[in-house]
């Protein structure tokens, strides 16, 4: 079966980094040896580079160490998969590609791959690297053996980009990919659901400086410069530039296996991980809403709605309503009426139509008082003309608020 190498040249693509026209010597060139401390691991397919570090387990990434001891149960619900509340942390591989290009496709190689698992206690990261084109089979074959003892993969962004792509490449060599049996966790999903009322940009840097407060040296390259290194390196042979691009991928899995870390503390114990933010308890609580666990999901709304940040007003309005609306629809939904009504109330008294039509509804069919029902819808048609409300909400609520007056005026009438 014609390789690769030998269908690209076919094709007229000039493979292998010899083909490539040398940028003159401008200065001085170095070696990957000279700038990375790796090696040639030979495989079946031929030779790839590997660069190997190992982190003891309780290094500090930010305020975070590597490991945890959180149960995964939670985690687990998250993820739709309950093989991950058996899973131990040496079931885990952390993985993070650097590529030729961000829009992914046949054309797109991963020509450095970083994957890490925990070995007895030690984060080990392993780094393989491309250094042709014509070595991927190695590579890929390399990272399929460092994989085998693991269950479950964590990525960020891995769903949508790395993994299709590795599977892409599997693919194209005419290989069954080791990489869907998996069980896989997104952190991008989860970290998107935790803080984005919190957080304006949720790259993995920014949740890395923001939530793990750890910061990168000066050693770091942005991720967009990335490709263009790697084309650097095999026209020009100087491995230098690439030192920062092996140190942005490392540093992009260990934050993988820091981050696996806290959110997973996050999600088995939410009060005692989250205290210090009230909307990231609110976020919580809609995200065990929505997980069905409506006890955890009632007692953060309620530590969420009660935190200092809120009763200050550090929070904006929308955030604060939306939980309310929730958690009352718990009770609504419980039949405690009592403590919905409290909540009601007390955003109808800041102008929140909603509250205004529950209250409304809650009088006309549970109370069955039909004053109070009217007085209700009538306050809420006021707020809509009081206060300065964009066109789109007035045309939401306003049908809807005058045919339940007028039903009301006609239930109310005499005879």
């Amino acid at each position: 079966m014609p390789s690769l190498s030998d269908k690209l040249k076919s094709l007229g693509v000039k493979v292998g980094a010899e083909e490539i026209e040398r940028l003159p010597n401008l200065k001085q060139s170095h070696s990957l040896d000279e700038v990375l401390n790796g090696q040639i691991y030979h495989t079946q397919l031929g030779a790839t580079y590997i660069v190997e570090q190992v982190y003891s387990g309780s290094l500090p990434h930010g305020s975070r160490s590597l490991q945890s001891n959180a149960p995964l149960d939670a985690l687990a619900d998250w993820a739709g998969d309950s093989r991950i509340r058996s899973f131990s942390e040496e079931s885990f591989a952390f993985l993070d590609t650097e590529t030729t290009g961000l829009s992914g496709g046949s054309g797109t190689y991963a020509f450095l791959i970083g994957a890490g698992r925990f070995i007895d206690g030690e984060f080990q990261l392993l780094q393989l690297f491309m250094r042709d084109p014509i070595e991927e089979p190695a590579q890929l074959y390399a990272l399929e053996e460092f994989l085998a003892p693991c269950q479950g993969l964590v990525t960020y962004n891995g769903k949508s980009f790395d993994i299709p792509l590795l599977v892409s490449r599997y693919t194209t060599h005419g290989w069954q990919t080791p990489l869907l049996d998996y069980a896989h966790v997104d952190l991008l999903h989860l970290c998107r659901r935790l803080w984005r009322d919190r957080l304006p940009s949720r790259t993995l840097g920014n949740i890395e400086a923001h939530i793990l407060g750890a910061q990168r040296s000066q050693d770091d390259v942005p991720g967009w410069m990335i490709p263009q290194l790697y084309f650097d390196y095999l026209r020009s042979g100087n491995a230098e530039p690439l030192r920062s691009v092996f140190y942005h991928n490392a540093m992009d899995v260990v934050s993988l296996a820091a981050l696996l870390a806290h959110t997973s503390g996050v999600l088995s114990d939410p009060l005692a991980e989250s205290s210090t933010h009230g909307v990231d308890l609110l976020a919580l609580a809609r995200l065990f809403e929505d997980m069905g666990h409506i006890d955890s999901a009632t007692r953060l709304y309620i530590h969420g709605l009660d935190h200092p940040d809120i009763l200050e007003g550090g929070v904006p309005e929308e955030i604060i309503f939306k939980s309310i609306e929730r958690l009352a629809l718990i009770y609504k939904r419980q039949h405690d009426f009592d403590s919905a009504l409290s909540l009601w109330q007390g955003a109808a008294n800041h102008g929140h139509i909603e509250s205004h039509i529950e209250l409304a509804k809650y009088y006309e069919h549970h109370a069955k008082d039909l004053e109070q029902a009217l007085h209700w819808t009538e306050l809420a048609l006021s707020q809509l003309d009081a206060y300065e409300v964009n066109n789109f909400y007035k045309l939401r609520w306003q049908p809807e608020i005058e045919h339940r007056r007028q039903r009301l005026l006609h239930k109310s009438a005499p005879g």
